[in-house]
């Protein structure tokens, strides 16, 4: 029995709009893993309903990053609202948004949370609740298949990383996240992953064997941070 901290890119919920196919195939690992004793926290991402949002507002009037980021905040609390109905025989009923007063007994099969406060990602928040619940690692599920050095698509000669330390990926990545940000795992994530000594796996969310593979630790695409 292990709990995962699932961190479920909002592109991945909503290309365009809602991927019920993705949806019904996640949900039918969720609860295959659940039966066999597993437990997840997911935390669901804004992607491109929070960059519609922000794209939008930012046509019609000035926005500051502040603003930008709440709405991809609430970007995510819709999408994880969709997945503990989802989930809802199995999920506690919170939704987790508020860290500074979070009292919480999780004692159910799953979790969800979302979005908390600007300044970061719902990386982060996946990472917080891995420290909070004792989870040694995270799955950041997105809609790349490898971290690479460099835009692939931009770059023929950018390396692909099967493995790769904190050290180098913050190198990748930098250190400062602005809203709407598109990186394999936010900043202040990755540092505070660094600190904690947790593993993240980044996998290409689509393929649902894939995800499968790696959680019966057989063969899979994707890398390791660790």
């Amino acid at each position: 029995m292990a709990l995962y901290v699932i961190s479920v890119g909002g592109s991945l919920i909503v290309p365009d709009k809602i991927d019920k196919k993705f949806l019904k195939d996640f949900k039918e690992l969720i609860l295959k893993r659940i039966n066999e004793g597993d437990r997840f926290i997911l935390v669901a991402g804004g992607g491109k309903t929070a960059r519609n949002y922000i794209n939008a507002a930012g046509e019609v009037t000035d926005l500051d990053d502040e603003e930008k980021d709440w709405l991809g905040i609430h970007s995510t609390r819709l999408n994880a609202h969709l997945l503990r109905t989802i989930f809802k025989l199995y999920a506690n009923p919170i939704v987790v948004k508020d860290f500074e007063n979070l009292d919480l007994d999780f004692h159910e099969k799953i979790l969800v949370g979302a979005g908390w406060k600007p300044g970061n990602s719902t990386d982060l928040i996946a990472v917080l609740l891995a420290e909070k619940f004792n989870a040694e690692k995270v799955i950041n599920l997105s809609n790349i298949e490898y971290v690479y050095s460099d835009d692939p698509k931009n770059n023929p000669n950018a390396v692909k990383y099967e493995k790769i330390s904190w050290k180098e990926f913050r190198k990748i990545v930098g250190d400062e996240w602005s809203p709407g940000m598109n990186a394999p795992f936010d900043p202040i994530a990755s540092k505070k992953s660094e600190e904690l000594g947790l593993e993240v796996a980044i996998l290409k969310g689509s393929d649902i064997k894939n995800i499968e593979n790696y959680l019966e630790n057989k063969n899979f695409k994707g890398t390791i941070i660790k």
